[in-house]
């Protein structure tokens, strides 16, 4: 009965997941920062890396890169690409049209989200897997971690671009309301430095910041550093955040032109 009853909300989501991923694939521009991004900004911390003894911390260059690439595909290829389509389908009216069918509001915003979720998902799997060969990470030590924060993650992210969607007036200034929580996350949430380097005061901080419980479980999938306390609270923070952002989506999301 209950396999039934979730069969025409499947198929609802599956067609509005491929218009949303047939849009997607026009977007050329969006395609190509989502695609490559990821894939070119961890070899610009490179540098900073050299300059830091990564192995007094347990880590090593390549699980801190693969983390990156990781952590950009969260921003990437998931936040800012789902600001942008949030905005412009509601500027172009598809999603007021879309709530005057059978469609819910979860299921509209969930439908948008799959493609770039997906991307996401499938980025971060290629990422891990190259990386294991041409970084020489090896094989997670607790894999399970590196799952649990890939879930985090993508859903996080998905969440906080509807959030940031409903303040956003076009998709030009998308650009500009997507760069703070792009910003923090680069510096403070393990991305581009890690928080492990970081003097402890500072450090407590930055791992209450949006996506920094993804970041530490994907990490601590490679390194097996966490406890379960610390596992514990990362994934209590993630939950946290998520809730925070559905209520805010769910309050103040628009769904008609912001005029």
């Amino acid at each position: 009965m209950s396999t039934l009853a979730w069969a025409p909300t499947g198929r609802r989501l599956r067609a509005l997941a491929r218009a949303e991923l047939a849009l997607l694939g026009r977007n050329r521009s969006v395609v190509l920062t989502a695609l490559v991004m990821p894939l070119a900004l961890p070899f610009s911390v490179r540098p900073a890396l050299d300059q830091i003894d990564l192995k007094k911390e347990g880590l090593s260059a390549g699980a801190v890169m693969m983390t990156a690439a990781i952590g950009f595909s969260f921003l990437f290829a998931v936040y800012t690409s789902l600001v942008n389509a949030y905005v412009a389908r509601r500027e172009e009216l598809v999603l007021k049209r879309l709530r005057t069918g059978e469609l819910s509001d979860a299921e509209i915003l969930t439908g948008t989200a799959l493609p770039a979720v997906g991307l996401g998902l499938a980025q971060a799997l290629l990422l891990c897997a190259g990386c294991a060969v041409l970084l020489h990470t090896g094989a997670p030590k607790a894999p399970y971690l590196t799952l649990l924060g890939l879930v985090a993650g993508l859903v996080l992210s998905a969440a906080l671009a509807a959030l940031t969607a409903s303040f956003t007036r076009s998709v030009e200034s998308g650009q500009i309301t997507a760069l703070p929580l792009v910003f923090f996350s680069m510096i403070g949430s393990g991305i581009a430095i890690p928080t492990e380097v970081l003097p402890d005061r500072l450090a407590s901080v930055c791992e209450l910041l949006p996506l920094s419980p993804a970041i530490r479980l994907v990490r601590a999938g490679w390194t097996g550093q966490l406890s379960t306390y610390e596992v514990l609270g990362a994934v209590a923070t993630a939950l946290a955040w998520t809730v925070v952002a559905v209520f805010a989506v769910r309050r103040w999301f628009r769904w008609e032109p912001r005029r």
